[in-house]
C-alpha cells in the first residue's frame, strides 16, 4: 500500500493528542503530592488529610511514596505488554490509533477519580482508593501514550519530519503541563461555595474534559493507514523487550532519560512548595513562573532544529542537562544566599531553565525515533512501539521515583515528629530535594556521553548498508 507524508497541518493535529495526555499527566504530577500532602498554609485554608503523610513505612517512606512505587512495578508489566500488543496488531485501521481510541475516555475519567477519596479523614479506604485508581490511571496512560509515541517514528518519514513532530509535541506537552497548573489560580474563587477540596476537583473535571477532546482529535482526524504501512511484529512481549534493551545505544539513552525525568519531576512536583514554603509567596506565583518559563522556552523552539543540524542531538541534550542543573542550584540556594528572596529566585530560575527545557523537550523524542529506525534497518523488524514503550516506562519510572524521593525528602528538617499524620514540607527538606535534582541532571549528562550518535546516524543515512 502506498503511503504519504503528513502535512504540517496534520502534524499539528497529531500534536494536539499530546496536549491532551500531557494535561492529564500534569494533573497527576502536579497535584497528587500537592493535594494529598498539603502545606501548612493549605491546611489553614481548609485542606484535609486523607492519607498518612509521615515517614511511616520503615521510618523512611511515606504512604504516598509507596503507592507511586507500587504503581511503577505494575507499569513494568503493562508497558511492554501494551507495546507488544500494538506492534503485533493486525487491526485493519492501524496498529496504534485503535488503542488510543479505546484508552482516551477511561484515561480522562480516572484522572479525576484519583482525587475523589471517599472518606473525609485519614483512612485505609482512602489509601486503597488512591492506589487502585492510580494503577488504572497508569494502565490507560500506557494504552494511549505508547501507541501514540510509536507514531512519531512512523509518521516521521524523514529527519526533517521527525524534528518537526518532536518540536510540535514538545510545545503541546509544555502547554499541557502549564494548563494543569491553572487550578492554582482558578480554584480560590470557588472555595467559599464548594469547599477546599471541590474547588480543585471541579477544575480537574473541566481540564480532564478538555484533555479528552484533545486526545480524540488525532483519533478521528487522522487515518493511520494513509501514512503507515507497517508489517506487524512477530515477537512476543518479552522477546521484543529483550531485543530492545539489547541495543546498547538505547540502553544508554534510557538510563540518562530516567535521570532526566527524576530531576524534572522533582522540580515540577516541588514548584508549588518552593513558591509557598521557600520563597514565601502566594501560590498564584506557581502558575506565573511556570507560564513565563513555558513562553520563554517556546521562543527558543524555532532555533533548536538549526542547532541540531550544526551540533547534533547528543551535545545539545547534554548541554540541556547541565543548564537545568544550574537552575536547580539556584533553587537550592533559596534561603541560603540573602539576596535570593521574594520573586527574584523565581525570575532567575525561569531565565536559566527556559533554553534547556526547549532542548530537552524536543530532542529526546527524536533520538528515540532515530534509534528505533536504526534498529529496524539492522534487524529488519519494526518495533517502534516497544522502543517508545521503554521510553514511556523510563518517564513514568523516573516520575514515580521522583515522587517517592520528594515525599520522603521534603519533610526532612520539619519541626514535627516525622511519623506525624499531618506532616508538611520544610525549607530544609525542599533544599535537599533541589540538590537531589541537580545530582540526577548531572548524572543524566554523564550517562548520555556514552551514546554513539555517529553510528546511529550513519546507519540511517545508509553509510553502513
Amino acid at each position: 500500500m502506498k503511503t504519504r507524508r503528513l502535512t504540517k497541518k496534520e502534524m499539528w493535529i497529531f500534536a494536539i493528542g499530546q496536549l491532551g495526555w500531557s494535561i492529564l499527566g500534569g494533573i497527576i504530577n502536579t497535584w497528587l503530592v500537592t493535594f494529598y500532602l498539603p502545606t501548612k498554609e493549605s491546611v489553614e485554608a481548609g485542606a484535609k488529610f486523607y492519607i498518612p503523610t509521615g515517614l511511616v513505612i520503615f521510618g523512611v517512606l511515606t504512604v504516598l511514596g509507596l503507592i507511586t512505587f507500587i504503581c511503577r512495578i505494575f507499569d513494568a508489566v503493562t508497558d511492554p505488554w501494551i507495546a507488544s500488543l500494538s506492534d503485533r496488531s493486525r487491526n485493519p485501521k492501524g496498529r496504534r490509533i485503535p488503542f488510543m481510541k479505546m484508552a482516551a475516555v477511561p484515561f480522562a475519567v480516572i484522572t479525576v477519580l484519583v482525587f475523589c477519596a471517599p472518606v473525609e479523614a485519614i483512612s485505609r479506604i482512602n489509601i486503597a482508593w488512591v492506589l487502585g485508581f492510580l494503577i488504572l490511571f497508569y494502565l490507560f496512560m500506557t494504552m494511549y501514550c505508547t501507541p501514540y509515541n510509536a507514531l512519531i517514528s512512523e509518521f516521521g518519514k524523514t529527519q526533517e519530519d521527525r524534528m518537526y513532530i518532536s518540536t510540535a509535541i514538545s510545545l503541546t506537552f509544555f502547554f499541557g503541563t502549564l494548563i494543569a497548573y491553572l487550578p492554582f489560580v482558578l480554584a480560590a474563587p470557588l472555595r467559599a461555595v464548594v469547599g477546599y477540596a471541590w474547588s480543585y476537583r471541579v477544575w480537574f473535571i473541566v481540564l480532564s474534559a478538555v484533555a479528552l477532546v484533545c486526545m480524540l482529535v488525532p483519533v478521528f482526524r487522522l487515518k493511520e493507514t494513509d501514512f503507515v504501512d507497517a508489517k506487524p511484529s512477530e515477537s512476543n512481549a518479552m522477546k521484543s523487550l529483550a531485543q530492545t534493551f539489547r541495543n546498547p545505544d538505547f540502553r544508554r539513552f534510557a538510563a540518562s532519560d530516567i535521570a532526566y525525568w527524576i530531576g524534572l519531576t522533582l522540580f515540577q512536583t516541588g514548584l508549588p512548595f518552593f513558591v509557598k514554603v521557600s520563597m514565601q509567596l502566594d501560590e498564584f506565583f506557581t502558575t506565573v513562573f511556570l507560564g513565563a518559563m513555558t513562553v520563554l522556552s517556546a521562543c527558543f523552539y524555532p532555533f533548536v532544529s538549526k542547532l541540531v543540524l550544526k551540533h547534533g542531538k547528543k551535545k545539545l541534550v547534554i548541554f540541556g542537562f547541565l543548564g537545568l542543573a544550574l537552575a536547580y542550584v539556584i533553587t537550592a540556594l533559596i534561603g541560603v544566599v540573602p539576596a535570593l528572596t521574594g520573586v527574584l529566585p523565581g525570575v532567575l530560575i525561569v531565565i536559566v531553565s527556559a533554553f534547556p527545557m526547549a532542548l530537552l523537550g524536543i530532542i529526546p523524542q527524536a533520538i528515540v525515533a532515530d534509534v528505533a529506525e536504526e534498529d529496524a534497518i539492522r534487524t529488519g523488524e519494526k518495533r517502534e512501539g516497544m522502543f517508545f514503550a521503554a521510553r514511556t516506562f523510563a518517564m513514568k519510572f523516573g516520575q514515580s521515583l521522583a515522587m517517592l524521593l520528594f515525599t520522603s525528602l521534603a519533610v526532612l528538617g520539619a519541626a514535627q515528629d516525622l511519623t506525624s499524620n499531618d506532616l508538611t514540607a520544610s525549607p530544609t527538606g525542599l533544599r535537599i530535594v533541589a540538590i537531589a535534582a541537580v545530582v540526577f541532571c548531572v548524572l543524566g549528562a554523564v550517562i548520555l556521553a556514552a551514546y554513539d550518535e555517529k553510528k546511529v546516524m550513519s546507519v540511517i543515512s545508509g553509510q553502513d548498508r
